[in-house]
């Protein structure tokens, strides 16, 4: 451990592992465009966001960042803040358009190119399978909810292995599966757009039976590759000793329906019926399959969950309704700082989980923060900068957070920061910026926030110094990107 001035005050500074993995974070259908290209066929988000009233002022990401034209400039800029991984999710639909059948060869030849791109720059490539972009054929067939989903997700899985080959890569196989199910089939929040419980059960257990026939179909094409899934976990807690129960409630819906039977082989006890799939829809070795062994955990942790049962006489003040859980509210203390999302920030929470997680870890299964970040209200000043102070801090907190962790035991193998560039964010269209790297979207034109230099300067150092709000300008490389 080195020390740091600041303020001519001796810091000690957090040293990481060596070969500890920094990187960043995306997805195909927030940063590519090319909707329209090369034989892409649609996704049940070009479906959804193509609706009007679904997405913010209607966006879409038919354009999103470019990263289908522009990846090559966006990998140089991952080289210049020095990290040494880039998590990027395939498009299905731009592989196989109709979700089965045949392979679309210039959607291949794409992700090819990407991981060799990354090769030559000494980037890893963290490759998610799926980012909630299902080919909008099978949303026609019954999307998640039909059992074949699952089966043929394998078929994807093993064609994209055979395609990219030994490349030293993480794999996820799913990217937040518990947003796809309660989001986009028990509250039609999200694409494709149900509001119904019984889908909502069926999808939630043919993601996991897809999870597990696809680590086997990774593992039959790969002769080591490392494999793992992307959960979106929350910090639950109890407003107070009296609602314990309902947080206990909370906790398994929120995190343990899919963490358990992957861990575990089994669905939680505490989730309320309904969110459960009925034995009928489980058959004979599927939890077997489901709770394959997986060599990492990957865990994306953005924000605490303090939650109570409603009052009688409605919302109070500092509360929020949770869709989906009548009588039961979220309360926001008021000494924890809020994005301008209105998520709570408590890297706390990041170091909480982690430390129960690993707990439930397999000997050898290292654990990932997927993403961690934050929207803010980025601007550029009349100078070229974009000075999110904000982000900065949110970053530095739970870095500490992540560095606590290494030093009691847990074995957190890398972090990546959501997220690499502004982007598409779903039903908030390009309204919530979250990204380490400013898109002005009517240009394209590229530039570096001031979060990440202060990222680059961790990732170099592969240390957490002192903070320094002070933030002396950087050079303005990238504001002509």
């Amino acid at each position: 451990m080195t020390t740091t001035e600041t303020n001519g005050s001796a810091v000690a500074a957090r040293s990481f592992p060596d070969g500890f993995l920094w990187g960043a974070a995306t997805s195909a259908y927030q940063i590519e465009g090319g909707a329209l290209e090369d034989g892409r066929g649609p996704s049940v988000w070009d479906t959804f966001s193509h609706t009007p009233g679904k997405v913010c002022r209607g966006d879409t990401g038919d354009i999103a960042c470019d990263f289908y034209h522009r990846s090559k400039k966006d990998l140089d800029l991952i080289k210049a803040i020095g990290l040494g991984a880039f998590r990027f999710s395939i498009s299905w639909p731009r592989v196989q358009p109709a979700g089965c059948g045949p392979v679309n060869k210039p959607g291949l030849d794409f992700y090819r190119s990407l991981v060799e791109e990354l090769q030559s720059r000494g980037i890893v490539p963290c490759i998610t399978l799926y980012h909630w972009d299902l080919p909008q054929a099978l949303e026609d067939s019954g999307g998640w909810a039909n059992r074949d989903t699952a089966q043929w997700f394998a078929e994807y899985a093993g064609i994209v292995a055979e395609a990219i080959g030994e490349v030293g890569s993480l794999w996820i196989t799913l990217n937040e599966p518990q947003i796809v199910t309660h989001h986009g089939y028990r509250l039609g929040m999200d694409a494709p757009g149900h509001a119904d419980n019984a889908l909502a059960a069926a999808a939630t257990h043919h993601l996991l039976l897809a999870h597990g026939l696809a680590v086997a179909a990774l593992r039959s094409v790969l002769s080591a590759p490392r494999i793992g899934i992307a959960l979106n976990m929350d910090a639950v807690r109890a407003a107070n000793r009296e609602e314990k129960k309902v947080a206990s409630v909370t906790e398994a819906e929120q995190n343990r329906i899919f963490l358990d039977p992957i861990l575990h082989g089994r669905y939680p006890a505490k989730a309320r019926k309904h969110m459960l799939p009925p034995p009928s829809l489980i058959a004979a070795g599927d939890m077997e399959i489901v709770s394959t062994p997986i060599d990492f955990l990957g865990i994306n942790y953005y924000q605490p969950l303090y939650v109570k049962l409603a009052h009688p006489a409605g919302l109070l003040a500092d509360e929020a309704p949770i869709p989906g859980r009548p009588g039961v509210v979220l309360c926001n203390p008021k000494e924890l700082p809020r994005t301008v999302a209105g998520w709570l920030v408590e890297p706390e929470g990041l170091y909480d989980l982690l430390r129960s997680l690993s707990a439930e870890l397999a000997p050898g299964c290292k654990l990932y923060v997927t993403e961690n970040g934050c929207a803010a209200n980025d601007y550029v000043t009349p100078e070229g900068l974009v000075n999110d102070i904000e982000r900065v801090e949110y970053l530095y907190g739970h870095l500490g957070a992540a560095w606590r962790a290494i030093q009691d035991g847990i074995p957190l193998a890398g972090y990546f920061c959501w997220s690499l560039l502004d982007n598409f964010e779903w039903g908030a269209g390009y309204q919530k910026r979250f990204g380490l790297v400013f898109v002005e979207f009517g240009t394209q034109r590229r530039i570096r926030k001031r979060s990440s230099y202060f990222y680059e300067s961790v990732v170099k150092a592969n240390e957490l110094g002192a903070l320094d709000l002070g933030c002396s300008a950087p050079p303005l490389v990238a504001a002509t990107l």
